[in-house]
């Protein structure tokens, strides 16, 4: 159980209010915050563990909305591969490799050591294995994870979904007060009309929250607009049919009855007004992943817009297949800086939105705002402090855009879930880095040789063959 436990640091940031200069936070026993302001007003109970974070900022614990936790080993792996490529390539490697579902597991642990060790929190996990179930609880984070279903032959849906059913109800009998169970229903160009509408129906029959990769690349636009282009073709020559779906990917999930779900919608790079409407109006969510929709060549999300219409947004890092890093303070400050690139604007998305985005707004993404994402009495203690005193950081005028523009992830020095401090001063305190560190490292090596190989045979179109189990790709 976590120890009564003052804080103080040289600045606090509680989001839901200006930054404090030299403020403190009081967190009990049980996890919750107490008391949050000015050093002189914070009381120190007798007992209370005392812990003086000195040139330090104290935020929120970071709320990464998407990422694939089980995609730890692919780090550098399909690097520079246009998006069709590198999915299919991902497929192949999993494949080829036939690792055992432990190590699927142990890649989610290792997630967790680097999301730990960079202030994040709480993680909505996309995934195929369901490992960050287990993952998750044994680190003591916070999360959602949301089982993946795929299917783009109309024909099998029905066996998918009852798939998917067996796998949930056997993660469901797992959950925990701090990691809950969701479903996916991964893309419109793994996923036919129909799984989408029997997945929605047993979402909403069961309660289960929804994350869907959406409107992220112009190839699958292609799908769903036109039933033309590279993932059309390669669905053809399975023998599945490739009309057109719809106006927009967006329009797309309104018919099929997710939006009714009120969904984690994973990019949203490719939407125009009429989709934003759409997704207001549902109460859908938006995981924006600004670094990993530029690595992949997607473009550049609009949101401000999304903003401007009262769409919850939210910053995803993805796996670090796709993007390499873990690093949501990173994204943070991309996100701000390709929305005033894009928009000609050096006012657009200031560093308090910015901070927002990785903290309170991502929780809001995730339903769970009640509890997290701001330093408020009566809130769990999900905190992290990141130095202000490198060299890179110093002078601080402004802590916001010290924390957003000199700071980095390597400079978290402390991480806490509901009062427990599982991260400290480089160390994860949770779990066994350097033995988790040994097993990736083996099943990477595993999965790069079967990259290779099924390179030398030559690269097969895309989804011409179905994914291994557990499989399917991320996005």
């Amino acid at each position: 159980m976590p120890a009564t436990t003052r804080y103080s640091a040289a600045w606090l940031l509680p989001v839901s209010a200006p930054p404090i200069a030299g403020g403190a936070l009081l967190c009990d026993e049980s996890g919750r915050i107490v008391a949050v302001g000015p050093d002189s007003t914070v009381p120190t109970p007798p007992g209370a563990r005392t812990i003086d974070l000195g040139q330090a900022a104290l935020l929120p614990g970071l709320v990464n909305t998407h990422g694939h936790p089980e995609l730890a080993a692919f780090r550098g792996l399909l690097d520079d591969l246009p998006f069709d490529d590198w999915i299919i390539t991902l497929n192949a490697a999993r494949r080829g490799a036939a690792l055992a579902p432990e190590a699927w597991t142990d890649a989610a642990r290792w997630t967790c050591v680097e999301a730990l060790a960079a202030g994040i929190t709480t993680m909505g996990a996309t995934e195929a294995s369901g490992g960050s179930l287990e993952a998750f609880t044994e680190a003591g984070m916070r999360g959602i994870v949301y089982r993946e279903v795929f299917g783009p032959d109309p024909a099998v849906a029905p066996a998918a979904l009852a798939e998917l059913r067996d796998a949930v109800n056997l993660l469901r009998l797992h959950e925990t007060e701090l990691v809950r169970v969701g479903v996916s229903p991964h893309a419109p160009y793994t996923v036919s009309d129909e799984l989408f509408r029997l997945t929605a129906e047993l979402a909403l029959a069961e309660g289960y929250p929804v994350a869907v990769h959406a409107a992220e690349a112009r190839i699958e636009e292609q799908l769903v607009l036109d039933g033309a282009g590279r993932f059309a073709a390669g669905l053809r020559r399975r023998g599945i049919e490739t009309p057109p779906r719809g106006r927009s990917t967006i329009a797309l999930l309104e018919r099929t009855g997710v939006l009714d779900t009120r969904p984690l919608l994973i990019h949203c790079v490719r939407v125009d007004a009429q989709d934003l409407r759409l997704i207001a109006l549902s109460g859908a969510s938006v995981a924006h992943c600004p670094v990993a929709n530029a690595i992949l060549g997607h473009g550049i999300a609009p949101v401000m817009e999304m903003r401007a219409a009262g769409i919850t947004v939210g910053l995803g890092t993805d796996s670090v297949a796709s993007n390499n890093r873990l690093d949501l303070l990173e994204e943070a400050r991309a996100a701000q800086l390709f929305q005033r690139a894009r928009l000609g604007s050096a006012g657009e998305l200031s560093n308090a939105d910015a901070l927002r985005l990785a903290t309170l707004d991502g929780a809001r993404a995730l339903g769970l705002e009640a509890r997290v994402g701001s330093l408020e009495p009566g809130k769990d203690a999900d905190l992290c402090a990141v130095s202000l005193a490198g060299a890179h950081v110093l002078p601080v005028h402004d802590p916001l855009a010290a924390l957003l523009h000199s700071a980095r992830a390597s400079d978290v020095v402390l991480t806490a879930v509901r009062g427990e401090i599982l991260y400290r001063d480089g160390r994860v305190l949770s779990l066994d880095a350097a033995a988790l560190g040994g097993r990736v490292l083996a099943m990477a090596e595993a999965l790069r040789r079967a990259r290779d190989e099924w390179r030398a045979r030559g690269a097969p179109p895309p989804f011409e063959a179905r994914p291994a189990t557990p499989g399917g790709g991320e996005a």
